[in-house]
């Protein structure tokens, strides 16, 4: 392929959005086939796009017209069995497993669309830490316990203090902090500042490895979101660790 074929083509348009996104260059593994562009992840190599060149009849097409494909692993193969139903996708090709789908670069599908679906296999194929780092910002329910902290008192010096850090928690979340028995209630929404913090504590029931720091953003009145109000309101029954926020406590926290 030319590189002027590469700088105006579709093809083109899809390796600069991953070079720019992902940091991500193309490799190019075979000498029989130099058009063949795979891409990977750094920290685990994995692939999680290929773009190539083939034939359309090893699409199941009647023709033998070369034609620019890029393969990408939507993470669930009902997807792919849905996505092949649609102009411009195909089953896998050259990959085993069914979660992976060959899309046309010949402008049937659009390059919005192409690009989410790039987005989607680079989750599918990441690390732990990596699916964490990609994914976007999130609310949680934070417990304390007014046994270990007094805590309705943390932000009496100052906006910020650093917290226990919950498993999959991350800079940019928004952690609304709920404090247990007496006090029985949410108290503060909280910004995400810094993670992965060291921290050496241990003692008694309690044990923090690392921390995170936390802004305060807002109060709320004490009698407003009590134990008995998530549960008869909200659904929510017992917080014994981070957790997620149903859309109606979220709506209403804001």
């Amino acid at each position: 392929m030319t590189m002027e074929k590469e700088k105006n083509s579709l093809r083109g348009s899809v390796t600069e959005y991953i070079k720019k996104k992902y940091g991500s260059s193309p490799e190019h593994l075979w000498m029989r086939w130099p058009d063949y562009a795979v891409f990977r992840h750094s920290d685990n190599r994995k692939w999680f796009a290929i773009i190539m060149d083939i034939t359309g009849d090893k699409l199941g097409r009647s023709d033998r017209e070369a034609v620019d494909v890029i393969n990408v692993k939507t993470g669930d193969p009902l997807l792919g069995d849905l996505l092949i139903k649609r102009e411009g996708y195909y089953r896998g090709w050259h990959m085993a497993k069914g979660d992976w789908v060959t899309i046309l670069l010949d402008g049937a599908v659009p390059e919005a669309e192409i690009e989410r679906l790039i987005d989607r296999s680079f989750l599918a194929t990441a690390t732990a830490e990596g699916k964490l780092k990609e994914r976007p910002p999130k609310d949680w329910i934070v417990p304390a316990n007014p046994k270990y902290y007094d805590i309705v008192h943390a932000f009496d010096s100052g906006d910020e203090i650093i917290w226990k850090q919950g498993s999959g928690v991350k800079k940019g979340d928004t952690v609304f902090i709920y404090a247990g028995a007496p006090v029985s209630a949410i108290l503060y929404k909280c910004a995400v500042t810094e993670t992965d913090i060291p921290f050496d504590h241990s003692g008694g029931a309690l044990t923090i490895k690392k921390v995170m720091r936390i802004k305060l953003k807002k109060r709320y009145p004490q009698e407003r979101f009590t134990f008995k109000a998530l549960g008869s309101e909200y659904g929510i029954y017992a917080v014994r660790g981070p957790r997620g926020i149903p859309a109606k406590l979220k709506r209403d926290l804001e």
